[in-house]
Formats: structure tokens, sequence, C-alpha cells
């Protein structure tokens, strides 16, 4: 066979599926060797609950009622927060990315305000809110906003022009380019700003629902080490990190059904 033959054979790629399942290797390694750690006392339950202990408070929270209970105050909360958010984040991209003059008046304030820490922002809210919920949706509004509006911004600024041109050409209304032109061109980066907006809500519900809160995934974690239960602890930070794992599954579904138009996103 000659050296050619053997430089065009295709190289056959791992399968799919065993790949997948390769990738929680890693994790149930880690759990396996975080149990023994705490089964042999390596590692004391005053610092870290081990693994079953954690499932078995899980279990009771969910029996009880409590982590339901904090599980949908959260999730309102993030809803509300997340709607009021994305809302003005598009708002501002659009009034930004399609006039200079709004670029002017608006790109420098968001610009300024993306720098500020959500901690640094929560005396200020609750001098203005109280301390009730208001605050707390407003923090969320305020990290799903600011994302949004970058890659939404960066999206619109990066439509081509010649597609602009061609508008024009086929006597489009200002509208009409908006909707058939500006934002399918913006979509895909508005989708990853999405994503970070929505990693970005849920670590600023958690900063939230750590102050003058008495209802939610926040509150109990904040309860619970009050007296020491790194189990509770431990159950309320899984259950933030698969709320983001889920929210995030969600728009990458949503990325290949509205994106299925771009062969090269898909990798075909």
């Amino acid at each position: 066979m000659s050296s050619l033959a053997l430089r065009s054979t295709p190289v056959r790629l791992p399968h799919l599926p065993r790949a997948r399942w390769a990738r929680l290797i890693s994790p149930v390694l880690l759990i396996v060797a975080w149990q023994v750690a705490s089964s042999t006392g390596a590692l004391p339950e005053r610092l870290l609950a081990s693994p079953g202990t954690v499932v078995s408070t899980a279990v009771d929270l969910i029996r009880d009622g409590t982590l339901p209970h904090a599980l949908s105050v959260s999730l309102q909360r993030a809803a509300v927060g997340f709607v009021i958010g994305a809302a003005i984040g598009v708002g501002l991209a659009l009034l930004a990315g399609l006039s200079l003059l709004g670029e002017h008046l608006i790109d420098p304030p968001v610009q300024m305000l993306r720098t500020l820490p959500f901690y640094g922002l929560i005396p200020l809210l609750i001098l203005w809110f109280g301390i009730g919920e208001l605050p707390k949706i407003v923090l969320v509004a305020f990290g799903v906003a600011v994302p949004l509006y970058l890659n939404t911004f960066s999206g619109i600024r990066g439509v081509d022009g010649k597609l602009a041109e061609l508008a024009r050409v086929q006597q489009l209304s200002r509208v009409g380019m908006l909707v058939h032109i500006v934002l399918p061109g913006a979509l895909p980066e508005a989708l990853v700003g999405l994503r970070q907006s929505l990693g970005v809500a849920w670590l600023a519900l958690i900063v939230a629902e750590q102050v003058n809160a008495d209802a939610g995934l926040g509150f109990m974690i904040n309860d619970a080490r009050e007296f020491l239960r790194t189990d509770v602890i431990v159950v309320g930070l899984l259950v933030y990190s698969l709320l983001g794992l889920i929210t995030d599954a969600m728009v990458r579904l949503i990325e290949r059904r509205a994106l299925v138009w771009r062969r090269d996103f898909l990798g075909n």
C-alpha cells in the first residue's frame, strides 16, 4: 500500500457515547475519595460532611418540605429577576447597537456598572428598596442585564454591513431589517450572553439570599452555617450547581434548534 493511501485512510474518532461516559470517571473517583477520607477520619465531619450524610440529609429535607419550599422561593426570585434583566439588557443593546448616539449615551455607564461587585451594591439596594424581595430581584436583574447587553451589542455590531446594503436593495423597512437581518445575525452572540447571564443570575441569587432573607436556598445555607450543619450547606450548594447546569443545558438546546442553519456551528 502506498504512502498516499495510508495518508488518505480516515481517522477513527472515539465512540461518542463512550467518551461521554468517560467524563464521569473523575467525578466518581472524587466522590469515592471524599467518602474514604470521611470514613477514615482524615476529613472530620465538622469540616465537611461525608457524601452518605449529604444524601441522607437531602432526603430528609425533601421529606419535611424544607428543600422544596426553599427551592420554589429561589426559583421565583431568579425567574422574575431574569425576565426583568433580560428585557433591560436586550433593550439597551438594541438602542446602543443600532445608533451611534445610543452607544455614546448607554455604553459608558454600562461599562462602569459591569465592574461593580455584588456585595458592594447590597447596602445601597437596601437603602433604596428596604429589606424585602425587591432588592434581591434587582440584584439578580442587574447580574443578568450586563452580560446579555455586552454580548447582544457585540452581535449587533458584528452583523455584516453588506447585508444592510442588501436590505436597502430589497427595500426592507427598518423594522424588517431588524427582524430579518440584525436579530438573526446577532443571535449567536446573544445566546452566548444568555448562557453567561444565567450563570451570573445564580451567583447573584446566592449573594442576595445571604442577606436579610427569611426563605430560599441562600437562607437555608446561612441558617445551617449558624448551627455548623455542613451537610445542609453542601446540599444547598449542590442544588445551586444543578440549577446552573440545567439552565445551561436548556440554552444549549435552544442554540442547537435556533442555529441549525449554521453548518459550521454543528460541525458539519
